[in-house]
């Protein structure tokens, strides 16, 4: 642990990696001496969203212990009525991190429990049982998640456009002026991320208006999943702050690429990759165990999209076709390739590139899937077949039917009926599917009756 003479030495980005407590004790004396007077008790509901509550310091080892308590039925996605038990949420010590962006605040990422047992509706816990099992194999999953997100702004007569008024360019991907303007921002944004122990390495304005990826170091997935959420809630709040808008929404404008959550994949038992194979007969350096993960992420795509794109929005961007940027970064056909953008999965050599999440996705649910994918690939020995090198969107129809490659689920509804059909997702998720399912229906259906502008001006005075 660094004292706090060093703590204050450190320039601004340095990349501190926060102490990891055994005990409470001296978890409680660190935070005082950091000036931190409350602690969020954070988790997250069934869409992937931070919730919490705010305990003062001295009351740290109630939570770690019996919980933080919530009204269950006031919890979207979590399998409580209103007449059911409390959602108690139980810290796990090893997340606990300060609040760079908001100081005298720390954050403990925390279990659903009730009834003093981990709760099977909580998507952290689900995740939890999916690592498990890859455990009794002595695997471990790595995960690195590429966050995009729109930095907007509302004029004075409320209209959305991005943060930066001069942002404007028709191929905007990689612009320096947009980073360049854009930097008060994002800087303050990767400091706050790397004061904790998150690694940013690189950051950049994407294909979009006011859109931008930062890049952070790849984990185990159950702490991957942690900092996506901990990143959204940095951004989110340091945007507000600026007087912007930081979303994470998939396809916020029609004719823009949309908002992705790219996810970077490996097993390791401890000591190497074991995806990796440098006498890959293919070329793209991936080992026997890789193709068969890869050939159950394929198999079970269809079910894997209504995960990893949960929204009616989602499907504006798992579109076919090109962006009138002139390209675009979301797969809309199950397929895999050699550094192959206009695949499902892409193959950057030794991991996959699981192409499909965006930002509305719930990194725990999302991940928990995958396991579940991966595992049913390896357990049955699939076979992804061949890779495909060349530009899917360029494809006609006949050709990709021809080659087998499939589509994927166009829409939210499609999606659903996929996962509801899936067997081994469903069962190996339990019963946190069975609410997503509902609660996504609804949505579906709210969609389908809503009369929107487009109709109006469309059909009101047509026939």
């Amino acid at each position: 642990m660094k004292s706090d003479a060093t703590a204050q030495c450190q320039a601004p980005g340095e990349l501190v990696l926060p102490p990891r407590f055994e005990t409470v004790g001296p978890a409680q004396q660190y935070l005082r001496a950091q000036g931190v007077g409350y602690v969020l008790a954070q988790f997250v509901d069934i869409h992937g969203v931070a919730k919490a509550k705010s305990v003062p310091v001295s009351h740290l080892p109630t939570v770690l212990g019996v919980g933080a308590g919530f009204a269950g039925f006031a919890i979207g996605g979590v399998g409580i009525e209103p007449h059911g038990p409390d959602f108690m949420a139980v810290g796990d010590l090893a997340t606990l991190s300060l609040l760079p962006w908001q100081p005298g605040l720390a954050r403990l990422v925390c279990d659903g429990h009730v009834a003093g047992r981990p709760w099977e509706y909580d998507s952290r816990v689900t995740l939890k049982k999916q690592i498990a099992r890859l455990a009794e194999h002595g695997y471990t999953l790595f995960s690195g998640l590429e966050p995009e997100f729109s930095l907007l702004r509302r004029d004075a007569h409320g209209v959305l456009g991005p943060a930066d008024c001069s942002d404007n360019l028709a191929k905007p991907c990689y612009d320096y002026k947009g980073l360049s303007r854009t930097r008060a921002f994002l800087e303050r944004l990767s400091n706050a991320l790397r004061a904790t122990g998150i690694d940013v390495y690189q950051i950049d304005h994407e294909d979009a208006n006011g859109q931008f990826e930062v890049n952070f170091t790849y984990a185990d997935c159950l702490t991957s999943a942690d900092h996506f959420v901990f990143f959204k809630m940095a951004a989110s709040e340091i945007a507000n702050e600026f007087g912007y808008i930081c979303s994470f929404m998939p396809k916020p404008f029609a004719n823009r690429p949309g908002n992705g959550m790219h996810m970077h994949l490996s097993l390791g038992d401890g000591q190497r990759n074991l995806f990796e194979d440098e006498n890959d007969a293919r070329g793209l350096n991936l080992s026997p165990l890789a193709y068969r993960f890869l050939g159950g992420l394929l198999a079970h795509a269809p079910a894997l999209t209504a995960l990893c794109a949960p929204t009616v929005n989602s499907y504006k961007r798992l579109v076919v076709g090109r962006s009138l940027t002139g390209a675009t970064w979301a797969p809309a056909y199950i397929s895999y390739g050699d550094n192959n953008r206009s695949c499902m999965v892409r193959i950057p050599k030794g991991r996959l590139e699981l192409r499909l999440p965006d930002g509305a996705a719930n990194p725990y649910l999302a991940t928990a899937a995958v396991i579940a994918a991966g595992l049913d690939g390896i357990g049955r020995q699939l076979d992804p077949g061949a890779p495909h090198d060349t530009n899917l969107y360029d494809w006609s129809e006949a050709e990709r039917a021809q080659a087998g490659i499939g589509l994927l689920p166009q829409n939210l509804g499609a999606a659903l009926d996929c996962l509801q059909a899936d067997r081994v997702v469903c069962d190996a998720l339990g019963p946190v599917v069975h609410e997503f399912l509902k609660l996504k229906r609804m949505e579906w259906l709210e969609y389908q009756r809503h009369v929107s502008e487009w109709e109006i001006r469309q059909y009101l005075e047509f026939f």
